[in-house]
């Protein structure tokens, strides 16, 4: 079966990171840096040190539990706003429960039960999250920090960036957090992470460009250190309690691509705001994609296919698994960002994509029908 469009691990050399089961874990980053310090660099750890002295430094009411003082002086009446709203902030955050549909695609790899975290973001019940934890889903459950527990409906889901949003059946009685500009946050700022499960302090570890071996690119992603286990759909909040991010993965190169430092990755709020429109009236973007259903791997150079997806374009057109992609309407790729541009690029779905593919020892030109990835989702009676 094939991985719904965002793989809750990745790496951008591949799978090879153990995925996490359904539910919510942690992961201790101080057993990592125990039993692997070779992963810490110094340079970096001092950096996440001093990132978490000045996020504590700027918040000692939410990091020690201190009422204020009595008079105030005008700092530490900023410091007691910056806790309030940083409480407000995680206050927003809620476990979301999933059950999928018996023939959902997703089902092999997911399974029948996922769990997650979600943010309120209005104060109907609207709730942003990561698509692969709700996709193809027959039940959906929230459930707040103080224990009330809804059913809430799939209304939105957006292939390019793997968001998706909820809505509640009923209010929830929930803050909804205030978004942010994730634009200006740059390496080792310190940042709060929250789930369903903890909030904890961690840093961002760098920006750049993002692509997943499942058709996706995510220009300006947010990497972050130490890794947490439970970043499905977690929230990344600022020191001013905005969000500034939803949690997508676990990854091996947090740091910069190949070099072994795990972390986690980050889809930025701004990738939110020119689609959220779209999405709340469409359930989806206006300018879709055409998709393949094809994941590939840069391998010295070359785009090698190494799953075709069931049912899709590319299984129907005799793409196969360890077929070679080296052309796309007759111009060779120079590689896999390559294939996924220009495929955007040649049209809408729906659109039929001439490519060049070594299978075996025979040259073909296949001409792939594709399609709006959301379509190929099972229906969600939600919807």
């Amino acid at each position: 079966m094939d991985a719904v469009p965002d793989l809750p691990y990745s790496t951008s050399r591949g799978m090879d990171a153990e995925p996490p089961a359904a539910g919510l874990r942690r992961q201790s980053w101080l057993s990592l840096a125990t039993t692997h310090p070779g992963r810490l660099p110094g340079l970096i750890l001092l950096a996440l040190s001093l990132s978490l002295l000045a996020f504590v430094a700027a918040t000692p009411a939410l990091a020690q539990g201190k009422p204020p003082p009595s008079e105030p002086s005008a700092a530490a009446a900023g410091d007691v706003e910056s806790a309030d709203r940083l409480r407000d902030a995680v206050g927003a955050v809620v476990r979301i429960r999933m059950r999928a549909l018996r023939d959902a695609t997703s089902m092999e790899l997911l399974g029948p039960d996922r769990e997650g975290t979600g943010v309120v973001i209005d104060s109907s019940g609207l709730i942003l999250t990561i698509g692969y934890i709700v996709v193809e889903a027959s039940r959906i459950e929230v459930s707040t920090s103080g224990g009330k527990s809804v059913p809430a409906n799939l209304i939105a889901f957006d292939q390019p960036t793997g968001l998706a949003l909820l809505r509640t059946s009923v209010p929830i009685g929930v803050r909804p957090v205030e978004l942010g500009d994730s634009s200006p946050l740059e390496a080792t700022e310190a940042v709060l992470v929250a789930s369903a499960v903890a909030a904890d302090v961690a840093y961002v570890a760098s920006r750049r460009t993002f692509t997943g071996y499942w058709e996706y690119i995510l220009e300006d992603a947010i990497f972050t250190a130490p890794p947490r286990g439970d970043f499905a759909g977690a929230a990344l909040i600022g020191r001013d309690g905005r969000l500034l991010g939803i949690g997508s993965l676990f990854v091996a190169d947090a740091v910069q691509p190949r070099a072994n430092f795990p972390g986690n990755m980050f889809i930025p709020i701004n990738s939110l705001r020119p689609i959220l429109g779209d999405l709340i009236a469409n359930g989806r973007r206006s300018d879709a994609r055409p998709w393949l259903g094809v994941h590939t791997q840069e391998v010295q150079g070359r785009i090698v296919v190494t799953r075709v997806t069931p049912e899709s374009p590319a299984q129907k057109a005799g793409l196969r698994r360890g077929d070679i992609i080296t052309a796309l309407d007759g111009q060779e790729l120079a590689g896999q960002a390559d294939l996924y541009k220009r495929l955007w690029a040649y049209g809408k779905p729906g659109v039929k994509v001439p490519l060049r593919v070594l299978q075996g020892n025979r040259m073909l030109e296949l001409g792939i029908d594709s399609m709006d990835r959301y379509d190929h989702f099972r229906s969600q009676p939600a919807l």
